[in-house]
């Protein structure tokens, strides 16, 4: 196996033209073009054609994150802008979920633009029927701790983002929001508040498509990952031993472990939509691992950081470690898992659970490059050849692939 620590980005490089990035979505989501990647064959498909290219018996494994309008105007009294760019929460919650339904006021960690013209005190915001103030905390790591406090107190979180935030769209698409990225920016089943990113791999379905899906037998389940914005962050390491991969929040339910425990024992097939639903899925395999490693183990240690897939000799079954976590949820008898994952998964890593994907296209010298060719390995090189020469789109808005190993 090749050491991922020693990975040179710049072997993940491609040619991308501005020109090939979709800065729009297509009128119709499932019109997407699809690259159908088998074996080492390649041939073009719209997306509506998915459902009859899975291999029978799949088990489609969605993320159903829903991205919050995570982006904040407050403007000084001078008039001048600053930006606040909600990341993760700090307190009293660490735990999205639990964030967003906070009342009264919070502290996240963020992103502030303009922050040189904030000299000091609180910025205000207003928007129809209250008002959202933030004071700064502390600077960190180029991130600064932001107090949030609004009126009316009753609203939750997610109620005053929803009122007044702003929907963060890529930075590489380089233009202002459009009405239409309120929707066609989020999946159609997305379900749970508190990413900063969508699953783009998902924006592709439409209600049609997962009508097809269901008749042709092929079964569905959904898990949670939050996309954090660091899932945008370029390599810039000349290694990947030198890339602090970024960590994401997961949850998962007990109902959903048996659902792929009872897969995983048939050995069936589980194809992720999505790298962040193939992270979870990988990372699920590995909390298994540690759990098993570490009978101790409390909930609040549930991290895998990004290298502990490469770091373990001998290794049990899938089966065996999701066992291990079913157990785990008994021994402190809850019905959910929430955990992060750092997991880095790049040439050299051996899949536990995943045996395809569907993705969109990624951008030059990123870890979700590193993902596709720890896949399909160096023919990463020739799908993505021939999407440019086949005039596909890439990146979020962009056209979609089925690759199978």
């Amino acid at each position: 196996m090749s050491d991922p620590k020693k990975l040179a980005i710049k072997d993940f490089v491609y040619e991308l033209p501005d020109e090939r990035i979709a800065k729009f979505p297509l009128p119709e989501r499932d019109q997407s073009k699809l690259l159908y990647y088998s074996h080492g064959t390649i041939a073009d498909h719209t997306f509506t054609d998915l459902p009859s290219l899975l291999p029978a018996d799949t088990l489609l494994v969605f993320n159903d994150t829903k991205v919050v309008q995570a982006r904040l105007l407050f403007q000084k009294e001078t008039g001048g802008i600053i930006e606040i760019f909600c990341l993760e929460p700090v307190k009293p919650h660490t735990e999205v979920q639990l964030a967003m339904q906070q009342t009264h006021s919070c502290t996240w960690k963020c992103l502030v633009g303009n922050n040189k013209r904030w000299k000091n005190g609180k910025l205000y915001l207003h928007f129809e029927g209250g008002t959202v103030t933030a004071e700064r905390e502390a600077q960190k790591d180029g991130h600064f701790l932001i107090n949030f406090a609004w009126e009316p107190a009753n609203l939750t979180f997610a109620e005053v983002l929803e009122r007044c935030g702003k929907l963060p769209l890529p930075p590489y698409l380089n233009r202002d929001l459009t009405p239409d990225d309120r929707t066609r920016y989020q999946t159609i089943y997305a379900n749970q508040e508190g990413a900063v990113a969508a699953p783009t791999a998902g924006l592709h379905f439409t209600d049609k498509v997962m009508a097809t899906i269901k008749a042709n037998g092929i079964t569905t389940a959904y898990l949670t990952l939050h996309v954090g914005a660091g899932t945008f962050k370029p390599v810039k390491a000349d290694v990947m031993e030198e890339h602090e991969m970024h960590a994401e929040q997961l949850y998962i339910t007990k109902d959903f472990i048996l659902q792929l425990l009872a897969q995983v024992e048939q050995h069936k097939p589980v194809i992720p939509v999505g790298t962040t639903s193939m992270r979870s899925l990988e990372s699920l395999y590995w909390l298994g691992v540690k759990v098993l490693q570490q009978p101790a183990l409390q909930q609040d240690q549930l991290h895998i950081n990004q290298w502990f897939a490469y770091e373990r000799a001998e290794l049990p079954s899938a089966t065996i470690a999701l066992k291990a976590l079913l157990q785990f949820m008994a021994n402190y008898n809850t019905n959910h898992l929430h955990a992060s994952t750092q997991i880095i998964i790049a040439p050299g890593y051996s899949f536990r659970i995943c045996k395809g994907l569907v993705t969109n296209f990624h951008q030059p010298e990123s870890t979700l490059l590193l993902l596709v060719s720890a896949l399909i390995g160096e023919n990463w090189r020739k799908v993505y050849q021939h999407a440019m020469d086949n005039n596909y789109r890439f990146l979020s808005y962009g056209d979609s692939s089925l690759l199978l190993p």
